[in-house]
């Protein structure tokens, strides 16, 4: 393929930022499989660039030997600190870098081919109020793999909807015995009757039903193991001795007091802006923001 020579001339720039910050990693994030394999067989990339391409791809082109430098993530339409930060979570969770690396990102605008930014993050220190995100805290929990395939959904509803129209529902992953001792059926409960096997969030079938009952109040209850148990869930936790209550409606509020009482994790998607938002302990951990600007009309 013929890529843009500004897009060269920028990726060489973040070579030479990535050198001079002595960062661990340079993470250069495509939208599909010719700018990978473009990417992969320029001698620009050297073991320290890490590929941060759209999931599924066909790797039947790639050296086994450079199958490492490739990341695979969720290829949503999200804003740039958004992909940033799903690919650091990502990145984390593989081993590829910690929570406290600092990585040097070349990026563009999601969905069209060409680089124009480079943003260099040390994990510990560059996130603020604005983007809120604490991967540490994930990144040591067993069921992170479920709730990265959560978010993958959570994301999807944010950036579409349902049916051309805006939807909001909660997720909560972990401790789900407690969890369903402190919520109760606000509706039939779609998921009861069928066996563990037939409910797995890696079901492609169990993933499109939840964003059709994502229409429904209430929110959907999954195991460590990824197993949904329950929809259509209200939830009666009440405590607010950590929830951080600025700026958020009752759906968030609710969620976030679930995790105080609980060892759950919420992930809420908001109705009015689409923001997927994270909590453990009362905390808000972390904000992904998809772009909106694809759903139907």
């Amino acid at each position: 393929m013929k890529y843009p020579e500004l897009s060269i001339d920028i990726f060489r720039q973040g070579l030479e930022i990535f050198q001079k910050t002595d960062s661990d990693k340079l993470f250069l994030f495509v939208n599909n499989n010719d700018e990978k394999i473009f990417w992969l067989n320029s001698k620009l990339c050297s073991e320290d660039v890490v590929i941060i391409a759209p999931g599924k791809i066909d790797d039947s082109e790639i050296n086994s030997e450079k199958k490492n430098s490739v990341l695979n993530v969720w290829s949503g339409n999200q804003s740039r600190f958004s992909r940033v930060k799903y690919a650091v979570l990502k990145g984390c969770h593989t081993g590829i870098i910690s929570e406290s690396s600092r990585i040097t990102c070349v990026l563009g605008p999601g969905g069209r081919s060409g680089l124009d930014t480079i943003i260099v993050h040390d994990l510990e220190t560059s996130w603020s109020e604005d983007f809120p995100f604490d991967p540490g805290s994930l990144t040591g929990r067993p069921d992170l793999s479920v709730i990265m395939a959560v978010l993958d959904i959570a994301l999807d509803i944010g950036a579409l909807g349902r049916e051309g129209k805006s939807v909001g529902t909660i997720f909560i992953i972990g401790d789900s015995d407690t969890v369903l001792s402190q919520s109760h059926q606000a509706v039939f409960n779609p998921f009861e009757g069928y066996p563990p096997s037939d409910c797995s969030i890696t079901r492609q079938e169990v993933v499109e039903s939840i964003k059709e009952l994502a229409k429904i109040d209430g929110a959907f209850v999954i195991t460590g193991s990824g197993i949904v148990k329950s929809g259509g869930r209200h939830l009666e936790s009440q405590s607010q001795d950590k929830v951080q209550e600025k700026g958020m409606g009752s759906r968030h509020r609710s969620a976030s007091a679930m995790t105080v009482s609980t060892g759950a994790v919420a992930v809420v998607v908001s109705e009015s802006t689409g923001r997927v938002t994270v909590f453990e302990k009362g905390r808000l951990l972390a904000t992904l923001e998809p772009v909106i600007s694809r759903r139907l009309e």
